[in-house]
């Protein structure tokens, strides 16, 4: 219940943040325009691609409350993933686009009006400070929010880089400071978007979570008591934040309620050390040989014999 009312409060911020982010586009347009400025075009192009993520970020969350069914049997969690990646990927777009035009304007400078830049540039800093602080809490442990939350973050580093060119240039008069400050600011989208394409990438393509080391799982679990060996060890992530793993244990021979016991150990380690709480076990007995294939075969047992393995 209460992880759902936090879903809900976080989605209310992320919806109000989105229309104050859509309203500032228009506004951020229509100024850049009148400013002669490709550094306030740039930005208000990056603060679009901010309300595309916004936008991106409530729809996977929504998606990810909704329960698992017949068909997606492990619910919607990589949709928070997927709109994080795509979120990223539409940032580098932008950033070539801002390179152009940067290059573009340095070899034909215009002149621009600093005033108006550093105005807009100022309520760009308000605007995004406060989104950023409504999102602090849910980034750390979703991507899809710390995702948009990198958008505002990268968005109000542009708009203090914009106040300070439009300062030097109103002392200096060197008017390619205004496509230079664009470049920046595509570099610094750059810069930003590259971290959540790694991490997004990686889970969408089931890869070890991050900060985790499989040998370092695999040796603590050779640790439990009543474990001989562990392979075929497969750790990936459901979500930014739901792990999961899925092995092959090889135990001694032991009654079932012993097996139970060391079954509850395993779980206990993954969940407390490595955050694991999603596991598929299986266990195989030592009086099982393995092919070279590393499928499990019975060896000396009479015909009929039932060779049983343990599930979790």
């Amino acid at each position: 219940m209460h992880s759902h009312s936090h879903s809900a409060g976080t989605g209310r911020v992320l919806w109000w943040s989105l229309i104050a982010t859509g309203a500032f586009v228009v506004f951020e347009l229509i100024a850049g325009i009148q400013a002669h400025s490709l550094a306030l075009l740039s930005d208000a192009g990056h603060n679009f691609t901010d309300a595309l993520a916004l936008l991106l970020a409530w729809f996977g969350l929504y998606l990810q409350s909704k329960p698992a069914n017949a068909t997606k049997t492990f619910g919607y969690q990589r949709a928070g993933v997927l709109t994080a990646f795509v979120n990223a990927l539409t940032l580098v777009a932008l950033a070539a686009w801002i390179f152009y035009e940067g290059y573009q304007r340095l070899l034909r400078p215009q002149p621009v009006h600093e005033t108006v830049m550093m105005v807009v540039a100022g309520a760009a800093l308000v605007l995004n400070g406060g989104i950023m602080w409504g999102l602090r809490v849910a980034r750390r442990n979703d991507i899809n929010i710390r995702s948009a939350f990198v958008h505002m973050l990268g968005d109000l580093l542009g708009a203090v880089g914009i106040i300070i060119g439009a300062a030097a240039i109103r002392y200096t008069g060197w008017q390619q400071i205004d496509p230079i400050l664009s470049i920046l600011i595509g570099a610094l989208i750059v810069w930003t978007a590259w971290d959540i394409i790694q991490e997004s990438l990686n889970i969408l393509l089931e890869g070890l979570p991050r900060g985790l080391d499989l040998q370092s799982v695999t040796a603590a679990m050779r640790q439990v008591d009543g474990v001989m060996d562990v392979h075929d060890l497969h750790i990936w992530c459901l979500s930014s934040h739901t792990r999961a793993l899925s092995c092959h244990v090889l135990i001694e021979d032991l009654p079932p309620s012993a097996s139970e016991c060391t079954l509850k150990c395993l779980n206990d380690l993954l969940a407390e050390r490595f955050r694991i709480c999603h596991t598929t076990v299986q266990f195989e007995h030592a009086s099982c040989a393995v092919s070279e294939n590393g499928c499990v075969i019975p060896v000396g047992v009479e015909e009929g014999h039932d060779h049983s393995h343990h599930h979790h």
